[in-house]
């Protein structure tokens, strides 16, 4: 129960904060036109308010229903349905009396700012904390790759070198990169030390959504010596507590089944390919006795990661580029939301919960709500009339025809966009209600 706390607070928290970022990003373009603005609201004040104050003309809150935030412009069609003022004629304090360009400008200002706090999130990341990933040398053992990869060419124990001629930081990526990125062809490095070209199908993100197999690349664990029995054949064979057993008996190794399949291939002994601070050897252990106990117990280590600092000037330019392809990524997987198991990957509140960490991590924290951010902007600019980009479809539609949609038609597109929100907002918390089930 405490785990499920502190993953709500955080949620509550990040979203929040984004939120009234996003409408204060309404909120000030609003007011230096010389539109009024009647509410700003963190959540939504139905059934009724936990907090309201009036400062100058604009009524400031906080609802009961944690769904978002707005702030109300006096004169535009919107979430509020307030269409008093379509029959009276528009005064200057009204949005639709301002000029196109300064109606798309409040329009955008919402998700301009929510970029903006995205990708100087992920600078600051950089900056404070730096990043850590999965390099080749981390890899001792190489990855663990699903069928399907094995179907396009890859085997277990290959490691990424470049990706489209282009060379890999986190080997950890090879999993996003093929499922958006449209990759045409992959350099690994075999288990055996040989150098290979995969080339990707192009229906390849397709196949892995179909398949289930999102995560085809897992990083296999390093089978390390945790402590040596003395006075038995391994003790007198000089391994040592740390060392990494590659082989047993000429078999890669892979996790903890190889080991125990492998160890009986010969009668009187058993071969292990060790590494010990990066130098590989071979080393022979005679069994002396029927149940060839040779004396280590072994445990499974995931391989230890690299940190990357960065200075200031440098966070710059890697947050911004981890932003763009933050960004790149989730536009790309919108291709598969029509598709069958796209739709069933669908989630609401308790899937983004889910991202956050079960103890309070103020750097992933961060993190998650610089993805959250980048997410609410784009969706936000999705072409769907209740949401920002709806009212921005219908401004640019005036700018290119020089005469604006019909306010009535304006209302009723609201509220088909208002309904199918809607209807998505339940069917994917209605997806998180069914997953918990199950």
């Amino acid at each position: 129960m405490e785990v499920v706390l502190i993953k709500a607070f955080q949620l509550i928290l990040s979203l929040s904060i984004l939120v009234v970022l996003h409408e204060f990003g309404h909120y000030i373009p609003a007011k230096l036109f010389g539109c009024r603005v009647e509410k700003f609201y963190l959540f939504i004040d139905w059934p009724f308010t936990f907090f309201k104050k009036k400062i100058g003309e604009t009524e400031f809150g906080i609802g009961a229903l944690p769904l978002g935030g707005y702030v109300k412009i006096s004169g535009i069609v919107d979430e509020s349905f307030d269409t008093d003022h379509t029959s009276s004629e528009p005064k200057e304090w009204e949005f639709r009396s301002k000029p196109a360009w300064q109606r798309l400008i409040i329009l955008l200002g919402g998700v301009t700012v929510n970029f903006i706090v995205g990708f100087l999130l992920y600078m600051m990341i950089m900056f404070v904390w730096g990043k850590t990933v999965i390099t080749e040398e981390n890899l001792n053992s190489g990855f663990k790759v699903s069928e399907l990869m094995q179907e396009v060419g890859f085997s277990d124990g290959d490691k990424i070198l470049t990706v489209d001629g282009k060379e890999i930081v986190d080997q950890f990526d090879i999993n996003k990169m093929l499922f958006t990125r449209g990759l045409t062809e992959v350099q690994v490095i075999s288990e055996d030390g040989g150098r290979k070209i995969v080339n990707i199908p192009e229906n390849i993100g397709t196949r892995m959504m179909e398949s289930g197999q999102m995560l085809s690349f897992i990083p296999v664990p390093d089978l390390v010596i945790d402590s040596v029995v003395s006075g038995l054949p391994a003790s007198y064979a000089g391994l040592v507590k740390g060392d990494i057993i590659s082989r047993v008996n000429g078999f890669k190794i892979y996790e903890m089944d190889d080991f125990d399949s492998n160890k009986s291939v010969n009668a009187d002994y058993m071969e292990l390919e060790i590494l010990r601070n990066g130098s590989l050897f071979d080393v022979t252990i005679p069994f002396d006795s029927e149940d060839k106990v040779i004396g280590i117990n072994i445990m499974n280590q995931m391989p230890k990661p690299t940190k990357l600092n960065y200075g200031f000037f440098e966070s710059i330019q890697v947050g911004f580029d981890y932003g763009y392809w933050t960004l790149y990524d989730y536009v790309a997987q919108f291709q598969y939301i029509a598709t069958k198991a796209g739709a069933s990957q669908l989630g609401g509140f308790g899937t983004i919960g889910k991202i956050f960490p079960a103890a309070w991590d103020w750097q992933r924290f961060w993190e998650t709500t610089a993805l959250l951010s980048i997410i609410l902007a784009f969706m936000n600019l999705l072409p769907i009339p209740a949401l920002d980009g709806g009212h921005v479809m219908f401004v640019l539609y005036e700018m290119v025809s020089g005469r604006k949609p019909n306010e009535k038609f304006m209302e009723y597109a609201t509220y088909i966009g208002l309904f199918l929100l809607l209807g998505l907002f339940i069917y994917a918390n209605g997806m998180d209600v069914v997953r918990a089930l199950n």
